[in-house]
């Protein structure tokens, strides 16, 4: 027994001893532990490289200033002119008189002048500039600032109020013009910046993420719109929502604000859309859209039906008297499940598609009535300023 304890003590003065002499050799040759891990293949691992920080900051640094470099120069502050015509009027005393007949005219209608603000994007280097139509709606002076601080008078070569858009023409040279990227590669999430003239403070940029695409503000409309979460506020109409890298996406168009419950709802024109009316209003002056004359809605899936819940195709919820689906023999409570050569997916799909096509050209139209299949060919017309009065439209 008292053999195994001096044993036992023999090895602990070891230890000891050994753990002594480790830490002054670590003291005198710091990297000796770390060769000789080396030397017999017990090297650690290499540490990990945290990413660049800027100076006298902890935190990695982020930043779009790259693509708001990229981007901002093609947009431009907007200031349109109109002269409105108003009338004094003399209010009653009587309470009862005034809620009745309000007041009347004290003296002749005078004239005054009036300014709206909003943004546009310079999309062209001979001076074809994109912005809102109403931003310049019935203006008689449209004056533009562009980011170098040139100022420039631009003359409305035309516009869409379907869309939203007018086309302008500025006569200046070495400008800056827009990068596009197609708004089919866009997906909710992305990164986008919103770029404008808020509020006349000039040029602001403000930044979210893309909420949805291909939203629908009018069920009648065949456009679509980004969702954005991006501010959007007065004066930045018309002006440029571009990605991460400072392309040109959508053009900003309108916000869904507080005054009905809403934070952070933002639309804008996506760019496939921005550039056909572009297109369309430099080379004739307007746009020309194609229209079947009748409405449509999603196709009713029972819950229990067994079929997919997107199920394809379109339900005609309205026929037009008079016009083309009319005409051609389409009834309500059709489906529709095939236009040309295309299947359809949905009702915006089927709303793109109609006003994509000639009027006056001829399409085959597949679909079913009563669940027996049926083809039709429809003339395409020319879909109409100010669509019919629903009230028109057959049961």
């Amino acid at each position: 027994m008292k053999h195994a304890a001096g044993l036992l003590g023999f090895i602990a003065r070891f230890a000891i001893l050994g753990l002594a002499l480790a830490f002054v050799v670590s003291l005198l040759w710091p990297a000796s532990g770390e060769r000789l891990r080396e030397r017999f293949g017990l090297a650690s691992a290499a540490p990990t490289t945290l990413p660049a920080v800027a100076a006298g900051s902890t935190e990695p640094t982020l930043s779009y200033a790259d693509a708001v470099a990229r981007a901002a120069p093609s947009v431009v502050n907007i200031y349109a002119n109109k002269t409105v015509t108003e009338q004094a009027l003399r209010m009653y005393t009587d309470p009862l008189m005034q809620r009745l007949f309000g007041g009347m005219p004290a003296g002749p209608a005078y004239k005054r002048r009036e300014q709206s603000l909003g943004s546009g994007v310079i999309v062209s280097a001979d001076g074809y500039v994109l912005t809102n139509n109403h931003v310049i709606a019935n203006a008689d002076d449209i004056q533009v600032l562009l980011y170098d601080g040139r100022v420039a008078q631009a003359k409305l070569v035309g516009a869409d109020p379907e869309t939203d858009l007018a086309v302008l023409k500025i006569a200046a040279t070495n400008l800056p013009v827009a990068h596009f990227r197609s708004h089919a590669s866009v997906r909710p999430g992305d990164v986008v910046l919103a770029i404008g003239n808020p509020f006349g403070l000039n040029q602001t940029v403000t930044m979210g993420i893309v909420s949805a695409i291909g939203r629908q503000l009018s069920s009648s409309s065949p456009e679509d719109f980004i969702q954005t979460d991006a501010a959007i506020n007065l004066g930045n109409s018309g002006g440029a929502l571009v990605d991460a890298q400072g392309n040109l996406v959508g053009i900003n168009t309108l916000l869904i604000g507080k005054a009905a419950n809403a934070e952070g709802i933002g639309f804008a024109i996506p760019m496939d859309s921005a550039k056909k009316v572009l297109d369309q209003i430099v080379d004739t002056g307007h746009v020309v859209r194609g229209w079947l004359g009748a409405d449509y809605t999603f196709v009713p899936v029972a819950a229990d039906s067994g079929l997919p819940a997107a199920a394809r195709g379109v339900l005609v919820s309205e026929v037009y008297p008079g016009g083309p689906a009319a005409a051609a023999g389409i009834q309500p409570h059709d489906i529709l499940l095939r236009i040309g050569k295309d299947d359809i997916a949905d009702p915006a799909d089927l709303r793109r598609h109609e006003a994509a096509l000639k009027p006056g050209s001829r399409v085959a139209v597949s679909g079913l009535r009563n669940g027996a299949p049926f083809r039709l060919s429809v003339t395409i017309a020319q879909r109409p300023s100010v669509l019919p009065d629903s009230s028109s439209l057959d049961g």
